[in-house]
């Protein structure tokens, strides 16, 4: 039935599937080499095989199919698929420069693959290539056929064509032909070599043959440019120059060809057979080259002449009057030219302008604008005009400097008595490089320059003298100006702490529990002075902190005997700190604890008597009532 056979279907396809499970789990490719035979690096023309074998571990005897792959770069060249455990071997007949490259094998068994390591061939030799042409004589402006041939050689080819060893424009071609039209009479040295690609690189061949082809003109291409030019000597600007173009040997069998007539890339007029300008002259360059074209089928001939042509005056030259120049200072331009032709000019006016014309700026005659600078950068141009030529100046580009302001002065830190202290000067606004010099009681003192936008100048002194520093002010300039002048310096000097000293009151002979004790610190140096009472036990942590701006202060307290210790100040200003000197103080006994002792010791005494007393009377009485016979005979015998 047909459910019988689909179980019996899919117990074989069950079956198929666990073998192959089977198979690849006990399959494993341990190696893979790719050897190149007879070597690496071999000549042209030898028969290369790139050998590829494979150690692979199976479980039985049944062969399986292997699925060779071979790369050359990243591109497959080669597939095959064999049962065979022989070595594949890929052949690569009579070897070309265009098999150079890294080639690699990779092998496939069962979803099991790997690959080889990467093995580079290089050959060696390229054929020489053959050059042929379809003719060795032509007439000027025929075409020719040159065949460039590269036997055998294979793979991407580029053909490069050479007339007399330089090369024909656009030879560069894939196409092992090029159809060219060779210029000029006469002969030709033609060669040819070519490329062959192999990417990255590239491998040239060597020069082929030579091939010497013959260029013959025609009777049409004896015809030529005729050229005239009057005046040709002592020509001024401006002065008219006849110029003649035609053609020569004009025949009745001539072509009309075209004429072109242009002096540098101006073209000044084209025509068929004759052409005739009047020009005016310019100076541009000392010399000027003219040129006559004609163009004649493929053939152009080219006639030139050169002419002289002097200068009426030179190109103006614009200058300031100022070596610098601030914002809204008054200027001066003036607009020269160095050199003039007077015999030519003869009383001829200048006229002159300014650019951009500008209100600021108002013309006094012969050349000279005055007016005032603007606020920032601004350029200006003039031009000289007289017989009809016009001649303008370069950009003079100004750059108007800000005035410095009025400077600030001020100290980095505090000015201690003694010691050295940093003095600023800056000016808010000014173009750089400003110079400030420090001064001190109307004498320089010291000088620093500048050079960046926004940076105080700073000077070092060391400070002997106490006080204030109002002696001392800077200037700061950026030109040719007066200096601006700061206030003085209001920065008052800090003299260090030089000595402190406790006292006590009262006397530490006189202190006795209850007493009130007063430590008085007095001190010498700049206030605000902070003040710390401390004491040897306990040095870390002030009994009291103060400050104060007057050179003495106090600390009070109620002594008992836990403050017997050895007592001192310690006075703090913004240069430095000083220690005092040490007092023991020594708490004593109050005096009515010095008077209870005495009384305690009389009334103890006293008790201690009459206890005393008490038990001698008491112990005689009992001796008396209790005596023993003995004794009572003794006493009656006596």
């Amino acid at each position: 039935t047909s459910y019988e056979w689909s179980d019996s279907l899919m117990s074989a396809c069950r079956g198929f599937l666990l073998q192959t499970i089977l198979i690849s789990e006990s399959l494993k490719i341990t190696k893979v080499d790719l050897s190149i035979e007879p070597s690496a690096a071999v000549y042209r023309d030898t028969n290369v095989a790139l050998r590829c074998k494979a150690e692979v571990l199976t479980f039985g005897t049944e062969a399986l199919n292997r699925v060779y792959t071979i790369y050359k770069g990243d591109s497959v060249i080669y597939n095959k698929t064999t049962s065979s455990s022989e070595d594949l071997l890929y052949h690569l007949p009579q070897a070309r420069v265009s098999n150079n490259g890294k080639y690699k094998c990779k092998i496939s068994i069962m979803g099991e693959e790997k690959a080889s390591e990467a093995a580079t061939l290089t050959v060696e030799g390229m054929s020489t290539p053959i050059l042929r042409f379809n003719k060795a004589n032509i007439t000027e402006g025929e075409s020719v056929t040159a065949t460039c041939l590269a036997l055998g050689e294979t793979g991407s080819l580029l053909f490069s064509f050479y007339d007399n060893s330089k090369e024909v424009e656009n030879a560069r071609v894939t196409s092992n032909e090029l159809t060219f039209v060779p210029k000029g009479v006469g002969n030709h040295i033609i060669h040819c070599s070519y490329l062959v690609f192999v990417m990255p690189n590239s491998f040239k061949s060597q020069t082929s043959n030579t091939v010497t082809l013959t260029v013959e003109g025609t009777l049409d291409l004896f015809i030529g440019p005729l050229f005239q030019i009057s005046p040709q000597d002592n020509v001024y600007e401006g002065d008219t120059v006849n110029i003649t173009c035609s053609v020569s040997n004009v025949t009745k069998d001539y072509q009309a060809g075209e004429l072109l007539l242009s002096q540098d890339t101006e073209l000044l007029k084209s025509g068929k057979t004759s052409i005739h300008v009047n020009w005016t002259a310019h100076a541009r360059t000392p010399m000027l080259t003219i040129k006559c074209r004609l163009y004649l089928r493929d053939v152009v001939k080219v006639v030139n002449k050169t002419i002289s042509v002097s200068e009426l005056f030179s190109v103006p030259t614009l200058k300031i009057s100022a070596l610098e120049v601030f914002q809204e200072d008054e200027i001066s331009l003036t607009c020269r030219s160095e050199k003039l032709s007077y015999d030519r000019l003869e009383g001829e006016f200048f006229i002159y302008s300014l650019e951009p014309f500008d209100y600021h700026m108002v013309h006094k005659g012969n050349g000279v604008f005055i007016g005032k600078a603007k606020t920032i950068d601004f350029n200006y141009t003039c031009t000289v005009a007289a017989k009809g030529i016009k001649k303008k100046s370069k950009v003079l580009t100004i750059h108007p400097k800000v005035p410095v302001s009025t400077p600030k002065i001020w100290v980095s830190g505090s000015a201690i008595l003694g010691r050295k202290v940093e003095i600023f000067c800056l000016s808010d606004t000014g173009t750089p490089p400003i110079t400030y010099t420090l001064w001190k009681a109307n004498k320089q003192n010291q000088i620093a320059i500048v050079h960046e936008f926004n940076k105080a100048a700073n000077f070092t002194i060391v400070i002997n003298e106490p006080g204030r520093l109002n002696h001392y002010l800077c200037k700061a300039s950026n030109g040719n100006r007066t200096p601006e002048q700061s206030d003085k310096l209001q920065t008052a000097v800090i003299e260090p702490m030089t000595e402190a000293y406790l006292m006590v009151v009262p006397d530490v002979d006189d202190i006795s529990e209850g007493h009130t004790v007063i430590l008085i610190c007095s001190f010498l140096g700049t206030p605000p002075v902070t003040v710390r009472w401390l004491r040897d036990s306990d040095d870390l942590n002030p009994l009291k902190t103060t400050t104060t701006n007057i050179n003495t202060t106090s600390y009070e307290f109620v002594v008992n005997k836990e403050h017997t210790d050895n007592y001192y100040c310690q006075a703090e200003n913004r240069a430095n700190s000083v220690e005092s000197n040490k007092i023991n103080l020594v708490v004593g006994m109050a005096m009515w604890k010095k008077l209870l002792i005495p009384g305690t010791i009389i009334l103890v005494v006293s008790s201690l008597v009459m206890v005393g007393f008490i038990l001698f009377t008491r112990s005689r009485r009992g001796r008396d009532i209790y005596s023993p016979p003995e004794t009572q005979a003794s006493y009656i015998f006596k």
